[in-house]
Formats: C-alpha cells, sequence, structure tokens
C-alpha cells in the first residue's frame, strides 16, 4: 500500500519556569526550563505533489508565513536531505490548521516543524530515521522543536533543546490571553533581557530548575504550582509590550491562581482551579481585560501523533 496523505497533531506548550543564563558564544543562552504541553492543537498535513508548498487555515493562519522561511518546510526539506541515497522521496503540499497563536511564545511554528517530520518520516516511510535521530534533527531545526516530538511536561536544558521528562501526575487548568496583532520576535525578548540586565549591572549565573515547582508537579498542587511559576523573561517582554502588565493584573484581580508570560510571550497563561473556573475567568477576561483572544486548555498532554493515514493498494 502507498501512502498518499498524513496528518499529524501536535500541540503548543507554555513555560512553568524559565531561566535564563548568561549569553553563550554560539549567541544563544544557556536555559532551564520546565516545558509543559497544552490541548491546543495544530494539525498538519502532508501529501506528495509536484512542487514544495505549505497552505495554512485556521484562525491564526493570517499571520504565517508560506514560503521558504516557513519553519515545516524547513523541516521536510532537512529530512528529505536525510534520506539514504537509495530513496527518492517526492516533494510535499503541507497543509495546516493553525490552532496555536502565533509569535506567541507557545511554539507554535517549532510545533508544525516537529509534526510534519514526524508525518513525512511515515509518509516517505523512512524506517531507517529512528527517533534519536529525528530528536538531533529537531534540535538543528530550533530549541523547542525536540519537546514537542514527546510533549508532557519535561525540563528542558542547553538552549531547551535537551529534554528530560518530570513526573507529573493529573492535570492543570489554563486560560490563555493572546492579543489581537500583538506578537513578540525571541530574538527581540532575549535582547531587551540582556539590555535590562546590562543596565542594572547584573550578575547572571548558570541557570537551574526550581526544585519547589517540580515538587509541586510532582503532586501536581494547583496553588504549590501557582507560587513557583516563573519566566525570567516576563519583564523583557513587559517591557516591550506594556500591556501585559494589564493582563496580568486583570487575570489575578479576575480570580487566576496565577498569571505568567509563556516564553517569550506575548500570550499569558493563567493558572486555575477547574473547568468551571477557567470559564468564569475566560468570561470575565473577555468582558473587562485588554483586547485578546481567549482560550481555555489542559496539560499536560502528549507530543506528536500520528491521527490520520491515506492509503491506496
Amino acid at each position: 500500500m502507498t501512502t498518499d496523505a498524513v496528518t499529524v497533531r501536535v500541540p503548543g506548550k507554555i513555560n512553568l519556569g524559565l531561566f535564563v543564563g548568561p549569553l553563550r558564544e554560539d549567541g544563544y543562552h544557556e536555559l532551564s526550563t520546565v516545558f509543559h504541553a497544552v490541548s491546543l492543537f495544530d494539525h498538519v498535513t502532508v501529501q506528495p505533489a509536484d512542487d514544495w508548498s505549505v497552505h495554512v487555515t485556521g484562525p491564526f493562519a493570517d499571520r504565517v508565513p508560506t514560503d521558504e522561511t516557513n519553519l515545516a518546510l524547513v523541516a521536510a526539506r532537512t529530512l528529505a536531505s536525510r534520506r539514504q541515497r537509495r530513496a527518492t522521496v517526492p516533494p510535499v503540499r503541507i497543509d495546516i490548521d493553525k490552532q496555536i497563536p502565533v509569535a506567541g511564545g507557545m511554539a507554535g511554528g517549532s510545533a508544525d516543524a516537529a509534526a510534519t517530520l514526524v508525518a513525512c518520516r511515515e509518509l516517505w516511510t523512512l524506517d531507517h530515521i529512528e527517533n534519536e535521530l529525528l530528536e538531533v534533527m529537531a534540535a538543528s531545526l530550533g530549541s523547542d522543536i525536540p519537546f514537542l516530538l514527546h510533549g508532557g511536561t519535561a525540563i528542558g536544558s542547553g538552549r531547551g533543546e535537551q529534554i528530560t521528562p518530570v513526573l507529573a501526575r493529573g492535570e492543570l487548568h489554563w486560560v490563555l490571553w493572546a492579543g489581537e496583532g500583538l506578537s513578540l520576535s525571541t530574538p527581540a525578548v532575549y535582547a531587551e533581557l540582556d539590555r535590562l540586565r546590562e543596565e542594572r549591572g547584573a550578575e547572571v549565573g548558570a541557570p537551574e530548575p526550581s526544585g519547589d515547582l517540580l515538587t509541586a508537579l510532582r503532586r501536581m498542587d494547583t496553588d504549590a504550582v501557582a507560587a513557583t511559576l516563573h519566566n525570567d523573561l516576563q519583564e523583557a517582554a513587559v517591557s516591550l509590550h506594556p500591556i501585559l502588565a494589564e493582563v496580568l493584573e486583570a487575570g489575578q484581580e479576575l480570580g487566576a491562581r496565577a498569571g505568567v508570560v509563556s516564553g517569550s510571550g506575548p500570550t499569558v497563561a493563567f493558572l486555575v482551579d477547574s473547568q468551571a473556573q477557567a470559564i468564569d475567568l475566560s468570561v470575565g477576561l473577555a468582558a473587562n481585560g485588554p483586547t485578546g483572544e481567549i482560550l481555555r486548555a489542559v496539560g499536560p498532554v502528549p507530543g506528536t501523533q500520528l491521527v490520520h493515514r491515506v492509503g491506496q493498494g
């Protein structure tokens, strides 16, 4: 049987703890972060085509590039270049149903790249590309991509690409605020962090994960997790987009256990106790908070998952 199309589902992520070390010689910062995959999913479908292309639908589609810079397309081409010499693979059409906010600190582009790697490996039957090699390839494409292959909750170290799973039982409930027309580039946020640190003459040591956060996750104690949420990039993100301070304040006043900017932002994640409280907070933010897209999610959830395969005999 030949495979004509493959669809893979992939989640977005938030960072429960993000600690940023000094700038490295390679231009990256040493990181220690706790990734947490949440139930906002993109669906990526790949199928053979005459030419390489990307097509995007969904509420955030108009903010996704469809040219050669699209990370999903880069991932497909990279995997194609790693095929065995005796194998040939056709170009693919990549269709992305985009439900994860774009340029929002939730790794939406990285998620699509992770899904594309898994989908193309299946489409092209590249059985010699084992998971370990796929993870190496993923790390070469972007710091967040290896985590999206795994999902769940995990510590990321190095520049975020070195993944260690975290034992986390149960689930957490989240309300996510994504500003309409608001975006932040990751390099700009890191540059602002460096500027703020230099301005203060701050000493920056090696980053380490929060032991209190990891303990709270093992118990899945909402109050304890709320007390240990942290993001070194949050101040820089707020400096670039001051409206985020208003969003964080509004969420707290409306009953969130805690709020944190996700990754480099500008998406803000609010932790609540239950689905019912998530609904209440969503309604409150929509009525009284700064204008933005309000989304609800739970976590942790699995990473990339094959959901559909179409073939012909």
